[in-house]
Parts: structure tokens; C-alpha cells; sequence
């Protein structure tokens, strides 16, 4: 009895071997001759023991008939799976590579029939002609991507090599990027629905008969993304933000997390606002991941030379050429802080790190932080009026447009030193807006006043077309500068009643401090001092007999009373 250790086929590949040794014929097809070819080596069936021996047989197949067609080569290099370290010792494996990434570099009407693209040949029908005899299978465009469906049935490791072997043929990283997000798509559930775009028409492999692999997808997240090339777009970005949520559902290692990020942040303005609300997945006690956006935001940042490079107050964005990206950030972290900010368990530090991790002139209006920070306010009501001010401090309010300037000066919400910064700042650009209409007025005025000059010869004013225009214009502007004198002074009325309460508030804590309201509070009053009484005789003009009488009386009356009720 003969040990077979470390046979590298299974049992029906042991039988084919058993009836070709028996003189029994044994049919070869791409799913076994990997098989069969492996077994063959194994036995050492080479010609030396026999003419065309077993393992010729099959090298003669796999190289004649595997490698010239692509659903063949797909099929081989599937089965190569059990047996794959023997399959590399014979060079099964690198072959199917290299064949599959000619073929894809190749017109596909050259390799391998019937297959889903063909040439121009085709009946009126619009059936396919094969020697002039119609075949009844119909013509279909070619398209980039109808190999995407059929390499997606390889395991991990073979898919990474046949990308990498396709990207050394020179294959554009348009197409390679395409192959890995379908790969994705297909055994990472849930990420379909972060991919942009249209992953074209696939091919059908229903003459297959294959299984999906089966697949680590932890082993799979980690290899894609060495594998994804330097490519920018809103669909890709869109792509790597999905794979990012499932990294982070999975636990990936470090480099991996950090790679993505980095991707994603060279590219943050292409982003949109529902990818970048990222669940967190952690014992972490707030809805949002706002770290693992910070981390991306200051990727972009330093991806940016001008802004890392020059002081805020030298750079000048209308020039930069880097402005619209900057600017498009901008908001887009504005409106991120705006949606994360209803969560009650949001702390105050993070919402200050989110809006100072961009740079200062990034922005070149605050309303949009300042609607985030009224949002803030609203869902965290216990804070006190030293944090709400710290936060406040965020905000530039001279950059703050004139209808944000209104709502923040009726806002409850703010401290009452930010209300009075807000008032202040709304009065001066209220005040340079007028200026500036009465301007434009002036200026309206002057151009239709030298459209109107009289004829030197016939006496007669030449009339001009734009006269009534003008005239209109005017009427316009007189009723905008009167709702803006209205305006301004609304708020010099509201500034003084502000002045007013606090006057009131001063006076009041001031009269709380005092011995009289103290001696109130214990039971006692004071006797008044003479001095009191002086001004209101001094006051008095003219005073009549009778109200000096009555004046008399009520002094008797008020000395007598003191007499009586005196505690000291």
C-alpha cells in the first residue's frame, strides 16, 4: 500500500489520473486542468515514462487553450485556489495574470468566443453574423468595464495581484479604481449605497456556474486600499467616506483608518454633507465621530502650502488660487458643526476645535457659525453666560451679514455682552450701507442732471433714453434709505432701553448693599438725619401761612411719633 502524503487534487481528480493510467480517456476542461496539471507534477508523469504522458497533455491544454480564452483563464485561475502554492511552483498562476491583463489591454473581439462584446457584423435584426450564418445573440456597445463582474469571483489575494499585474500593463487607473469599487461593492454590504455613478453594463457569467468568494472583509478593506490609485472626483470621494464608516465598523488597523483619512482630506471639498455625518461606532457618548473629521479637515489644511505657508492676515483669497477650495470647505464644515450641534453630549471644546481647525480667512461671512453656535445654545441651556462667551469668541461679528446682524440682536439666547457687541457692530454697517446709497444717489443724480442739458442752439433739453430708468431708480433707493433710517433707529432705541435695564440692574444690586435695606431686613429702621429734610424745604417757593401751618402740625406730629418708637 503506497502513502500519498501532501496529494495536492482531490478524489475525482485521483480517478481521472487512475483511468488515464488504465488506458481510459480522460477529458480535460479549464475547471480540472489545474487540478490535473498539479496531480500530474506531483506523480512526476512526465514523457520520460511515457509519450505524451499526463502532464504534457495538460501543459498542452492549459497553454493552448486556457490562455487564449478569457472566460477560461478566469475559470483556471479560480480553481488554482485549493492548490495554490503548487500552482506557483509551476507558474499557473502568474500565466492566468498576465494573460487576463493582455486580454483586458487588448480589443476584446481578438480573444475567446462567444463573448458579451463582438464587432460591427450583424443581421438587419441586429443579430451577430459568425461566418455569415446568424447566431441569434445580440450585439451589445462596449464599455470599459465588462470585466469588472468577472474578476470579482477571485479571492483576495488573487484579485490584488490581477490588479497589480494590470497596473504594471499600463491599464488606466480610471478603469483599475472602477474594478476595486465593484469588488467593494459586492462583499462589503452597505457600501452600495455610498458609491456615486454607474458601474456600467456587467458582463454575465451565468455560464460560470461560480459562487462568490469567500472573503475576509477586514483582509479585503485593509489590501483595497493599498491598492486604490491617486484619483480625485465627488464620485471617488464620495466612495472612500463609505469605506471609511465600514473601517470604522470593522476595527482596521491604524495605517489603514489614517490612510483613508488622508485620502479623503486632500479632496474634503468634493465631499458632501451626509457623508461626512459619520455614526460613531465607539463607547464614545456622542452620535457623530467629530474626531475623525477634525483629523481630516487639518489633512486638508496641510495639503494646502499657500495657507500653511502665508499669515492669515497677508493671504489674500480673491487672488489665492486655492480660494474657491477653501471657501467650499468652509461651509461645508459650518453646516457640519450646525448638524452635530443638537447633540446634547456635544462638548464645548469640540465644537471650538471643529470651527478654529480651519484658518481665519477661509471665511469670509460667519453666518453660517453663528447659526451653528444658536443651535449649540439652544440644545445645551444649562450653560453658563462665561462659557456661552468663551464659545462666542469664535465668531467675528464685523463679518456677519445685516439680516444675521438683526436675528442675533433679538436673541435671548446670547449673553448680553455679545448682544451689545452684535447692536454696535449692526449700527456701522447699517450706518456704511446708508452712506453708501446716498452715494450711489448722489451719483444717479449727477448723470441725470448732465443727460438733461439744455441745446445751445434750439433752446430745447435733449432728452436721453435712460431718463426714466433713472428716475425709477432713484424712487427705489429713496424708499430702501428710509426702511434703513427706520432701522437705525430702532436699534439706538433698543441700545438705550438695554442701557437702561443695566443702569437699573447697577442701581439695584447698589441699594441691596446698603444699611437701610439691612436694617429692613433685621426689623428696624433708621431715623432719618435733618440733613434729609433740607431739600425738600429748600425746594418749596413762596409757601403760603396755611401751608406752613400744616407743615407745623405734621412736624409736631412726626417728632412726637419719634419719641415713642426708638430701639436705640
Amino acid at each position: 500500500m503506497v502513502n500519498l502524503e501532501e496529494f495536492p487534487c482531490q478524489s475525482d481528480t485521483f480517478l481521472a489520473i487512475v483511468k488515464f493510467c488504465y488506458g481510459g480517456r480522460v477529458e480535460l476542461t479549464p475547471r480540472n486542468v489545474v487540478m490535473v496539471y498539479c496531480a500530474a507534477d506531483y506523480l512526476d508523469m512526465t514523457d520520460d515514462y511515457g509519450e505524451d504522458n499526463l502532464l504534457s497533455k495538460s501543459e498542452s491544454f492549459f497553454h493552448k487553450q486556457v490562455l487564449q480564452n478569457w472566460k477560461d483563464c478566469i475559470l483556471a485561475l479560480r480553481s488554482c485556489e485549493p492548490v495554490i502554492s503548487r500552482a506557483e511552483k509551476l507558474h499557473i498562476v502568474s500565466r492566468c495574470l498576465n494573460a487576463l491583463s493582455v486580454m483586458v489591454c487588448t480589443d476584446t473581439t481578438l480573444f475567446g468566443w462567444p463573448m458579451m462584446m463582438y464587432g460591427s457584423l450583424q443581421s438587419p435584426g441586429g443579430s451577430i453574423l459568425w461566418n455569415g450564418i446568424n447566431t441569434g445573440a445580440r450585439i451589445h456597445s462596449i464599455e470599459s468595464d465588462w470585466w469588472f463582474e468577472d474578476i470579482s469571483y477571485l479571492n483576495v489575494a488573487l484579485f490584488e495581484r490581477l490588479i497589480q499585474s494590470m497596473a504594471a500593463r499600463g491599464i488606466r487607473p480610471e478603469n483599475l479604481s472602477g474594478a476595486i469599487m465593484y469588488y467593494c461593492k459586492k462583499y462589503l454590504p452597505g457600501l452600495g449605497r455610498w458609491q456615486g455613478g454607474q458601474s456600467g453594463i456587467p458582463r454575465s457569467v451565468a455560464s460560470f456556474s461560480l459562487t462568490p468568494a469567500a472573503v475576509d472583509q477586514r483582509v479585503l478593506l485593509e489590501s483595497v486600499v493599498k491598492l486604490l490609485p491617486e484619483k480625485q472626483g465627488k464620485s471617488f470621494c464620495r466612495f472612500l467616506l463609505g469605506l471609511l464608516r465600514v473601517a470604522l465598523i470593522l476595527g482596521v488597523n491604524h495605517t489603514c483608518q489614517d490612510s483613508l483619512e488622508r485620502r479623503i482630506g486632500t479632496q474634503l471639498e468634493l465631499a458632501t454633507l451626509d457623508c461626512l455625518l459619520i455614526p460613531s461606532y465607539s463607547d464614545s457618548d456622542t452620535l457623530y465621530n467629530t474626531d475623525c473629521v477634525e483629523r481630516m479637515i487639518n489633512h486638508f489644511v496641510s495639503s494646502e502650502p499657500k495657507v500653511t505657508s502665508v499669515s492669515p492676515t497677508s493671504l489674500n483669497l480673491e487672488s489665492s488660487p486655492s480660494s474657491g477650495r477653501l471657501k467650499r470647505v468652509a461651509r461645508l464644515v459650518d453646516n457640519y458643526i450646525a448638524e452635530v450641534a443638537s447633540d446634547v453630549n456635544l462638548k464645548l471644546g469640540q465644537i471650538r476645535t471643529l470651527a478654529e481647525a480651519l484658518p481665519e480667512p477661509s471665511r469670509s461671512l460667519h453666518d453660517g457659525l453663528y447659526r451653528a453656535l444658536d443651535i449649540y445654545f439652544k440644545a445645551h441651556p444649562w450653560l453658563s453666560e462665561k462659557e456661552m462667551e468663551l464659545l462666542c469668541n469664535i465668531i467675528d461679528f464685523q463679518k456677519l451679514s445685516i439680516d444675521a446682524c438683526a436675528h442675533a440682536s433679538q436673541n435671548g439666547r446670547l449673553p448680553l455682552r455679545v448682544m451689545l457687541q452684535v447692536l454696535f457692530f449692526e449700527q456701522m454697517q447699517l450706518r456704511k450701507a446708508l452712506a453708501g446709497y446716498l452715494n450711489v444717489l448722489d451719483t444717479e443724480r449727477a448723470s441725470a442732471a448732465s443727460m438733461t442739458t439744455p441745446n445751445e442752439i434750439t433752446g430745447q433739453p435733449v432728452q436721453q433714453d435712460g431718463w426714466v430708468r433713472v428716475v425709477r431708480e432713484n424712487q427705489v433707493l429713496k424708499v430702501n434709505m428710509e426702511r434703513m433710517r427706520n432701522r437705525v433707529g430702532e436699534l439706538e432705541q433698543e441700545f438705550t432701553k438695554i442701557k437702561q435695564d443695566m443702569k437699573k440692574v447697577t442701581k439695584s444690586h447698589s441699594y441691596l448693599s446698603s444699611p437701610r435695606f439691612v436694617s429692613r431686613r433685621l426689623g428696624c429702621k433708621l431715623l432719618p438725619r435733618s440733613s434729609d429734610a433740607e431739600p425738600d424745604v429748600l425746594e418749596r417757593t413762596a409757601p403760603t401761612p396755611r401751608v406752613s401751618v400744616e407743615q407745623a402740625q405734621s412736624s409736631s406730629r412726626h417728632s412726637r411719633h419719634r419719641k415713642s418708637f426708638s430701639l436705640f
